[in-house]
């Protein structure tokens, strides 16, 4: 496979239990107003419960390295973020300063407004320079959803393939509006089984997860995690 996820179906959804759900969960915080002191506590969280990842400004990735060394947390740097409008070689630039400081996966976003123009040699190249700076690191291309027809979605799906990405997400959560079921199906059914889907944005309960994984996702990016594991474990019934 390339990317890390687990298949679960819908009729498997209502099995799924709060240490398999944590496998999906990027424990998220990208404010602008983190602190160290919060960016420690999102550390210690995601080791306690065995999140795949923690999401976080590129300032704080070696901060995140360091306390998440010799564990199974991988830290995750988002690069041009939140709008994705930079040029292309100061995106390549942040990923390798990122990978640097021990960044082992990159979420980039891509130039939107490119694309809605149907400058998609640009947008692709766009993120041929990033994960050129990742080499063998993981990139997951985020194409803000909520911007985009369903045209331009399947567009921006098969050009970050082309351009050697493991993974499409639906979102910043910064923009107008989040993951949806019907986005990650559609993700889903563009990029097939090989290719990680992550579903972004306004992922906050344990049921809206559980939605998010049946539709397709592969991974969760979420600020709450927490919440979720807590969901998980309240609808153990079985």
């Amino acid at each position: 496979m390339g990317y890390s996820g687990l298949a679960t179906s819908r009729k498997e959804k209502a099995m799924i239990k709060s240490n398999e759900i944590a496998a999906y969960i990027d424990h998220t915080l990208l404010a602008n107003n983190a602190t160290e002191e919060k960016i420690i506590q999102l550390c210690n969280e995601a080791k306690h419960h065995a999140f795949a990842s923690v999401c976080v400004n590129s300032c704080w990735t070696a901060v995140c390295a360091a306390l998440l060394e010799g564990s199974s947390v991988k830290v995750c740097t988002v690069v041009g973020f939140p709008l994705g409008a930079m040029k292309s070689e100061a995106k390549a630039f942040e990923a390798a300063q990122a990978i640097a400081d021990g960044a082992s996966e990159i979420d980039m976003v891509i130039n939107v407004g490119w694309l809605k123009e149907g400058r998609f040699d640009a947008v692709e190249r766009d993120i041929q320079l990033v994960k050129e700076a990742c080499k063998d690191k993981l990139l997951k291309v985020i194409i803000e959803t909520c911007l985009l027809s369903d045209e331009e979605k399947e567009q921006a799906c098969r050009l970050s393939v082309q351009g050697g990405a493991q993974f499409v997400k639906t979102s910043t959560g910064f923009s107008t509006g989040g993951a949806t079921e019907q986005d990650v199906t559609l993700m889903r059914s563009i990029v097939g089984e090989n290719i990680g889907v992550k579903a972004s944005g306004g992922v906050r309960s344990y049921e809206t997860a559980v939605a998010m994984i049946s539709a397709g996702a592969s991974r969760l990016g979420t600020s709450s995690g927490i919440a979720i594991i807590q969901g998980a474990v309240s609808h153990a019934a079985y």
